[in-house]
């Protein structure tokens, strides 16, 4: 007998578009991700848990290196970083895109070769660059004209460190307001249209103890259109060309960033990496013949379209209380372990896992148990209509910004992450306990 195509509200409660593709259907109304229950991990590692699904990290890198064979593809560690994804990332061949001396040490720490990190920062502590260089990292992008003498004098007389400029192109392109950075007035990166990005090329060109290989650019995150950075890379030839004529310089490296967009809830757009790859390097060719430029070795930072659809949530249900013409669903998480929503405006697809139910969906929202009004994970999304207390809700495409951004509001403690793969779960990250805060707080 083959099963019924469903339709309108039902429909969307059974759309596994944006799970991992290992999700199956399982009897009861469960789920399994990676060949292990979802009511299994919440049963074995409590409520909420992160699931990470290491199929998925590792499928995603992959295409990657499928799609952008002759680029370096560096993983951007503050999506999500622990010892076991510095372990997958390295395997499958991925560079590190690092933002500080904690994610430095943790990678090197876990055997990545620090040859193959990239560090960032708009304001890199004096300890961030020490470790950087002490570990021998491959690249250090400079961010502000008072960071190129002060890393000179770090790296001393007898040395050499690799070094990119870090340029804002002037390309508008994300999905929140706030996670735009390649325009003026903003903290990253030195201007194209004022001048500044050429000053400080200028003044790295004039350290001996600087190598300055090439460009970088980050225009902005979740960017599901190829158009943007067609601009961006127009943009920067455009100024390798007057750097050529200036300094008589060619650079080896364009390190064009990341931002890749992923669908958070079925039917929503996600960057197509296949025509990203066909049109960044069509564009790149062109406008270097155009300039008489060699072309460069092109650079990527994925984060979130690696980790983040590789992760689900699972949250147990504490309270249900129609208010008005809303119908509050209270989770035993929130945004300590998901500040998205409230900082962006995220919008994700909470489903019901772990028990079968005909009633009829009903328009909900799905909020945590902090102190704060804005504490909503899912506003005005579609749940069975008799969701009850002990029930588990799953959120799919969680594992990007969340651990990475968690905090303890109200001490609840930050959750676990664990992975699944081939019908097996173990623990990455452990739960944050009261113990934690007790031995953290020691004065009186």
């Amino acid at each position: 007998m083959s099963t019924p195509v469903l339709t309108g509200p039902s429909a969307e409660l059974d759309d596994l578009s944006v799970w991992p593709a290992s999700t199956a259907r399982l009897p009861g109304g469960n789920l399994s991700v990676g060949g292990v229950s979802l009511t299994d991990v919440a049963e074995r590692f409590d409520t909420p848990a992160y699931v990470l699904d290491e199929g998925e990290v590792r499928a995603r890198c992959r295409t990657y290196r499928a799609v952008f064979p002759d680029a370096d593809v560096l993983y951007a560690a503050k999506a999500f970083l622990s010892r076991a994804m510095v372990r997958w990332i390295d395997e499958e061949g991925l560079g590190l895109d690092a933002c500080s001396a904690g994610e430095l040490e943790l990678a090197v720490m876990a055997g990545f070769p620090a040859a193959r990190i990239v560090l960032h920062g708009n304001a890199k502590s004096p300890r961030d660059i020490e470790t950087a260089l002490r570990l021998g990292v491959g690249r250090i992008v400079v961010d502000s004209p008072s960071e190129i003498a002060r890393l000179a004098a770090q790296v001393g007389s007898g040395g050499r460190q690799k070094v990119m400029v870090r340029v804002v192109p002037g390309v508008s392109a994300g999905g929140h307001e706030k996670i735009r950075t390649g325009t003026d007035g903003q903290k990253f990166g030195l201007s194209l249209t004022d001048g500044s990005a050429q000053h400080a090329i200028a003044r790295v060109l004039g350290q001996p103890q600087l190598e300055l290989t090439g460009l970088h650019c980050h225009i902005g995150s979740q960017i599901t259109d190829v158009k943007p950075y067609l601009v961006a890379v127009r943009r920067m030839v455009g100024l390798m060309a007057r750097i050529k004529e200036s300094h008589g310089v060619t650079f080896p490296e364009l390190d064009m960033g990341g931002g890749h967009g992923v669908a958070y809830r079925a039917g929503e757009s996600a960057l197509d990496l296949t025509a990203l790859a066909r049109r960044l390097n069509g564009e790149l060719s062109a406008s270097c013949a155009a300039a008489g430029l060699p072309v460069p070795r092109l650079v990527i930072e994925p984060g979130r379209a690696v980790a983040a659809p590789a992760g689900v949530a699972v949250y147990r249900v504490l309270a249900v209380k129609p208010t008005g013409s809303t119908m509050f669903v209270a989770v035993d998480g929130g945004m300590s372990d998901n500040p998205r929503p409230a900082l962006y405006g995220a919008r994700y697809a909470p489903r019901l896992v772990g028990r079968s139910t005909t009633a009829e969906p009903v328009a909900t929202t799905v909020v945590g148990r902090h102190c704060e009004a804005g504490d909503i994970l899912a506003a005005d999304v579609l749940l069975p209509g008799d969701v009850r207390p002990g029930d588990l809700l799953a959120v799919p495409v969680s594992g990007a910004y969340q651990l990475s951004m968690a905090s303890d509001y109200n001490l609840v403690g930050r959750p676990p992450v664990v992975a699944v793969h081939d019908g097996s779960a173990r623990l990455l990250v452990r739960r944050e306990t009261q113990e934690d805060f007790r031995r953290r707080d020691i004065g009186a």
